[in-house]
């Protein structure tokens, strides 16, 4: 995801997504030992997968919670070394190879069906289980934040936005249920991802036919953010917006001073601000929890004048929420600029990139899920879309339904840009690896039966 804020970005901003802005912002990152809550039987034991009867067959033992505890216990710290290893080696949309190459080893160990290379960097790894059941996939992304998409500038490329996280809990829950093969229904498909910063690695993937062998009838993924750590925030009926990008066109000899009135103008239609200080991130992360509250319609709009050969464009970038405000701000925007007579042209050039908009049937039931296996208290609710960030796992759920949750990555005492993507402080607590890997690994098994 990116993140909006005073600097020029490429194509995300913040909360797990993409931004197309002009301006943008970011997270945290690093793990704290003997902070929070640690994953663990404890919290992992309520709620089965089922018995041998409801799994269809006399003796055999579905995948529960307990059994992916036991294994994911055993892997816990091996798999904070693959994050951390993954973490000093950051490569950015387009040059994922060692990330891929590290991916594709882990699963070809533990015995999946492994392809390369699709869609650019991407890899597939298909783990079949020993009972026929339903095709489930899960998705990670692994590419790292430009130094332009993180909050302020950077130096070099970073992993800020905590997709080495993801990409290890994807390969830990393929290694865990690789392990329990043995109790495992049906397939599950892992998809990592390139190019996510771009909002470029998942259209890639479905064009080079990442479903063409093995179709799953859902996907699900999980994205870092600013929750204590342990605990999950669930997305149904809500998401994160899509973007649209336009342009106006000015000319005469005054266009330059024109284009800064009419940007100014333009950016006036917006009705949120990215947040600038940690107060305002942490009204952020209560609004987006607050039914019908002051998220429940937005518009982030960036406008921004530039001279050009001739004469001065207004180049505009915004995301709105409903989606079907895009036909509307699109008006206003022509509006603005009809007083500039035939010394302007408005242009929107592609359609708006598609808003992520979670299913509530499947968030509601993974909410049920999580409630019952890690607890109620700490299983959140999203109840509106984050402003500022976008992400292309929207094509994904455009072709099947789905989820798409927030892992808690912050650790007890942490300010919050230590958890909120693309920060130069993002300092995500490791232990959210094992809570990642032994929510999903239950999640996806039962999901396979049901």
């Amino acid at each position: 995801m990116s993140n909006s804020g005073d600097h020029v970005v490429s194509r995300r901003a913040v909360l797990g997504g993409a931004v197309l802005g002009l301006t943008g912002g970011g997270l945290m990152g690093g793990g704290l030992a003997g902070a929070g809550p640690a994953p663990g039987r404890a919290a992992y034991a309520a709620g089965g997968g089922g018995s041998g009867a409801a799994a269809g067959g006399p003796g055999f033992e579905p995948v529960d919670e307990r059994s992916v505890d036991a294994v994911a216990s055993a892997l816990d710290q091996e798999l904070i070394v693959l994050r951390r290893d993954i973490h000093r080696h950051p490569e950015v949309a387009g040059q994922e190879q060692r990330t891929a190459a590290l991916v594709a080893r882990r699963l070809r160990a533990a015995g999946l069906d492994v392809t390369t290379g699709v869609g650019g960097h991407g890899v597939v790894g298909v783990l079949t289980g020993v009972r026929p059941g339903r095709t489930v996939a899960y998705r990670a992304d692994m590419d790292a934040v430009p130094p332009n998409g993180q909050v302020g500038g950077g130096a070099q490329p970073a992993h800020l936005c905590g997709h080495d996280l993801h990409t290890t809990v994807g390969v830990g829950v393929a290694q865990v249920l690789a392990r329990l093969r043995h109790r495992l229904t049906g397939t599950v498909v892992f998809v990592f991802q390139p190019a996510e910063e771009t909002l470029a690695g998942a259209a890639a993937m479905l064009a080079d036919g990442v479903f063409a062998r093995v179709r799953p009838t859902e996907i699900h993924a999980l994205h870092c953010g600013p929750f204590p750590v342990g605990e999950f925030v669930v997305t149904p009926g809500f998401g994160l917006p899509g973007q649209d990008r336009g342009v106006v066109t000015l000319t005469g000899s005054d266009a330059t001073a024109r284009a800064r009135r009419l940007a100014a103008d333009i950016g006036a239609l917006g009705t949120v601000a990215p947040p600038a200080t940690p107060e305002a991130l942490e009204r952020l992360v209560t609004d987006i929890q607050t039914p019908d509250g002051p998220l429940a319609r937005f518009v982030f709009m960036q406008a921004q004048a530039a001279e050009v050969e001739g004469g001065a464009e207004v180049r505009l970038s915004y995301r709105c929420w409903p989606e079907d405000r895009y036909v509307q701000v699109r008006e206003d925007v022509r509006r603005l600029a009809q007083p500039q007579g035939a010394a302007a042209s408005v242009a929107f050039p592609n359609d708006p990139f598609p808003a992520m908009v979670c299913p509530e049937r499947e968030g509601l039931a993974l909410r049920r899920h999580l409630r019952r296996t890690v607890g109620q208290e700490r299983v959140g609710t999203l109840h509106a879309a984050v402003p500022f960030n976008g992400e292309d796992f929207s094509l994904f759920l455009r072709r099947m339904p789905g989820t798409f949750s927030f892992l808690g990555v912050r650790a007890p005492g942490a300010s919050i840009e230590t958890s909120y993507p693309h920060f130069g402080a993002f300092a995500p607590d490791e232990r959210a690896i094992g809570h990642g890997v032994r929510a999903m690994a239950g999640w996806l098994a039962g999901r396979t039966r049901t």
